[in-house]
């Protein structure tokens, strides 16, 4: 995985059908999907249950792009080496979630993968300053954890933030919450290169209709890069 401050999609697989998985990802895959992202929640740090590694590990080999997991748990630390053998490339986890974020970025790193650290509505940007260098990807929550479908809280000028903050460093801002045509125009300008989306890239389609999810894909990179343009 290298680094590049291309715009990237990252359907979230949330949004899938569940009894399909690997249907799913090939699908959003072949239809221009840059990433797949997988949202781990543990029903205690966010209130929903989804995947846990043995999941993770069932979609690694349908999945030929790049694993973006993002684990809304607590603790994090005991269950970064079993994301490492699911196959994951970059694991993120909150800032929220433990009293102890350097360390949990070095052990992520030094399980071979790409460290993330995302950051909820209510936390502000400064709170990852010291974490820069150790940081491969920031993820900007615009809305809060724990349910795909949910309104966009708009984040822009934490993003602004962040992106003044980060400098020429190689690290990706995320933006999961919301996005759509409408407002994944606003967090690119602002200064956001990947972008989440669930039921934007999902909604009307199936793996029996798939051109859809390209559409549904192709509508958001324009918006997207349409507002990069123009900044």
């Amino acid at each position: 995985m290298t680094f590049d401050r291309s715009i990237k999609i990252a359907p979230s697989i949330l949004s899938a059908d569940f009894a399909n998985f690997g249907e799913e990802i090939r699908a959003i895959e072949a239809q221009g999907a840059d990433w797949v992202h997988v949202d781990v929640m543990d029903g205690h740090f966010v209130p929903n249950l989804t995947f846990g590694p043995p999941a993770v590990k069932a979609f690694r080999p349908h999945v030929k792009t790049v694993m973006d997991v993002h684990l809304m748990i607590a603790p994090v630390d005991p269950y970064i080496d079993a994301y490492a053998e699911a196959g994951a490339d970059i694991l993120t986890a909150h800032i929220e979630a433990g009293p102890h974020t350097h360390r949990t970025l070095q052990a992520i790193r030094g399980a071979g993968m790409k460290a993330g650290v995302a950051l909820n509505p209510g936390t502000p940007a400064d709170a990852v300053e010291h974490l820069l260098d150790l940081t491969d990807l920031i993820c900007v929550m615009t809305v809060n954890p724990g349910f795909g479908g949910q309104k966009f809280i708009d984040m822009t000028a934490k993003v602004r933030r962040l992106r003044e903050m980060i400098g020429d460093r190689p690290v990706h801002i995320e933006i999961d919450g919301g996005v759509d045509p409408t407002t994944a125009p606003l967090v690119v300008e602002a200064g956001a290169d990947a972008l989440v989306a669930g039921s934007a890239v999902f909604k009307g389609g199936s793996v029996g209709n798939p051109d859809v999810y390209g559409d549904n894909i192709r509508a958001i990179r324009a918006a997207a890069e349409g507002a990069r343009k123009a900044a």
